[in-house]
């Protein structure tokens, strides 16, 4: 337990000014005001409580109490008033200052080790300080909702105070990243990510959230990093509306855009007859893709396209016809499926291959 002795250093001075202030009924003057102010705040550096030290202030007071002739009780209140509001501003002034170093530390700590930056050393010993181990293998999640989101704002508040309520902090860090929710966890605690996943979705009304698969080691963390936001431009380019995707899920997408010109290839060779359709090919790759995406049930696909099944056969005979390639047909179906795939990744017929 803090003596009072702790705070006579904080008083300095005070006893003077309050006799002094008092006996004239005068307002403390500038350099009296900023000597409380830095004493404030050298009390703030120093870890003393506010309460505390406002309760050694009117312990002084007492103890002290003008009594020369002509002092009133309001002149001594007035300027105990001054001197402590201006002690509180010090105060609060510090408080303000670390908390300001502490999220530009966190910050940086953050872009350090999601772009895997820093000494390799130096970041495993500054990760425990946010309760990383990165010696341990890591997973990442990324959510993105309608609105670009801040360290300070609401929404992830909200979130992390739901997660950290129901796991406590097991590790947990959750944190922005170029307006987007990012949360890292310890890899064989998956049931986090999941739960985080389902209070993100719900808090960003609606937003998509992709975890990335387990890794070991601060490199880990970024590769972790890396696959949940492929995941979610995956996503993006080939209209995925999954409110959760796991990068384990998608793992045959960047195998068919590692070799970017043979799949360009293939895209032009197959589908390129599609031009010679009347409205181009666009309506043709649509039928394609709603008819793949239904899982080749073609009065699904139909009422995806808000077709008639007749219309939607036509289409897929039309497809037949200028592409040589039968989309019922069990192993011309592959060649057109990933065709299908590779347009709707390299943007094809809106981007020429």
């Amino acid at each position: 337990m803090v003596g009072p002795e702790a705070f006579a250093e904080y008083l300095t001075g005070y006893r003077g000014i309050l006799a002094d202030a008092s006996a004239t009924g005068r307002r403390l003057t500038r350099a009296e005001l900023d000597s409380r102010r830095d004493l404030g705040e050298r009390a703030a550096e120093a870890g003393l409580g506010l309460r505390a030290m406002v309760a050694a202030h009117m312990a002084e007071t007492r103890a002290n109490w003008p009594t020369g002739s002509g002092t009133s009780v309001d002149a001594v209140l007035a300027a105990a008033a001054q001197a402590l509001d201006a002690f509180a501003e010090g105060y609060e002034r510090a408080q303000r200052d670390a908390v300001r170093q502490e999220e530009a530390a966190r910050r940086e700590f953050v872009d350090d080790l999601l772009y895997g930056r820093s000494d390799l050393g130096l970041l495993a010993e500054r990760a425990e300080r946010y309760g990383l181990r990165l010696s341990h293998a890591h997973a990442v999640a990324v959510a993105r909702g309608r609105a670009a989101y801040d360290d300070g704002d609401p929404v992830p508040r909200e979130v992390e105070r739901a997660l950290i309520g129901r796991f406590g902090d097991r590790s947990i860090l959750l944190t922005t990243k170029d307006g987007r929710m990012v949360c890292i966890a310890p890899g064989n605690h998956g049931d986090v990510l999941t739960h985080f996943a389902k209070l993100a979705h719900a808090a960003t009304d609606g937003g998509q959230v992709a975890i990335g698969r387990a890794h070991a080691g601060p490199a880990g963390v970024v590769q972790s990093y890396e696959e949940a936001l492929n995941a979610l431009d995956l996503a993006e380019r080939l209209e995925l509306t999954e409110p959760v995707l796991h990068a384990a899920d998608l793992l045959v997408y960047p195998v068919l855009t590692r070799d970017r010109q043979a799949m360009a290839d293939l895209v032009a060779s197959v589908l390129g007859p599609l031009r010679q359709a009347r409205g181009g090919a666009r309506p043709l790759l649509d039928t394609l893709t709603a008819y793949f995406d239904s899982g080749c049930v073609a009065a699904e696909a139909a009422r995806r396209l808000s077709l008639s099944v007749r219309a939607l056969t036509y289409r897929l005979d039309r497809v037949r016809q200028l592409t040589g390639a039968d989309p019922a047909d069990p192993v011309q179906r592959y060649t057109l499926q990933t065709a299908v795939i590779g347009a709707r990744l390299l943007d094809w017929p809106t981007n020429p291959v």
